[in-house]
């Protein structure tokens, strides 16, 4: 597919999605974020895809949502557009998404971010939802995810006062999973990304659903929620092929079956 603020690549079972519109520090406007969530679900069902990378720029992963579009717009406007509907499909997605992030993760760039189940961070990353210094408050999740990641007393500060925090920061506090010179953090990604795609894919994604769950569920309600996978998890064509390969020493050819 054709796109014009996102480019596409593969390599190896890893579908790539680079936000592009680099003047303006891939400001999130309306079309942007349509073309991103309709490639995502394109990979999703893709059966030769078997992970999903979303990069930026060494500058900028996404600066925030494009004001542009929201400064003239009544409130009425905004709602009758519902623009935060498609930001619900990103959750939908079945594969693992890992966001590799350099330079600003702001606003809505820091919800996209937080929207990735791993996350390779530059040094050169800075991470914040400053909504409320336009009179605002993040509306495609911030302040649910950003509590859940960082707690709430964290959450708190950051939300009220609209300062960012460092590369360094987001990793003590567990909003990012890794940081790296910023001459590394697309191919530090990219490896992950590899690596994944190499598991059987039908556990990889039963074992993202159940993860997410833990946020959602009581913790015996999430217990039988794993379970359950597991038990399904059994009948694959790939968990027989991990356990004789396991038992005959050699590398195992999952299918996705």
């Amino acid at each position: 597919m054709s796109y014009e603020f996102i480019t596409t690549d593969r390599e190896d079972g890893v579908g790539i999605v680079t936000l592009n519109r680099p003047k303006i520090l891939n400001a999130l406007n309306l079309q942007l974020i349509d073309e991103l969530v309709t490639e995502l679900e394109r990979l999703d069902k893709d059966p030769d895809i078997r992970t999903i990378l979303v990069t930026g720029n060494e500058r900028a992963f996404a600066a925030g949502a494009d004001i542009n579009e929201m400064a003239e717009a009544s409130a009425i406007d905004i709602m009758k557009r519902d623009q935060f509907a498609v930001w619900d499909r990103i959750s939908l997605i079945s594969k693992p998404i890992i966001g590799a992030v350099s330079g600003f993760a702001l606003g809505g760039g820091c919800e996209l971010m937080m929207n990735c189940d791993i996350v390779i961070a530059s040094e050169t990353a800075v991470f914040g939802q400053p909504e409320i210094k336009l009179g605002v408050m993040p509306g495609a999740g911030g302040t649910q995810r950003l509590v859940r990641a960082v707690g709430l007393r964290k959450a708190m500060e950051m939300l009220l006062t609209g300062d960012p925090i460092s590369a360094k920061e987001a990793l003590q506090y567990g909003l990012v999973n890794r940081v790296v010179p910023v001459e590394a953090y697309y191919q530090e990604a990219l490896k992950l990304s590899k690596q994944i795609a190499k598991q059987p894919p039908l556990a990889v994604q039963v074992i993202k659903k159940a993860a997410h769950k833990a946020d959602d569920l009581p913790l015996q309600e999430g217990m039988d929620y794993e379970r359950n996978g597991f038990y399904l998890l059994l009948a694959s064509e790939d968990r027989k092929e991990g356990m004789q390969a396991f038992l005959e020493k050699r590398r195992p050819r999952f299918t996705g079956n």
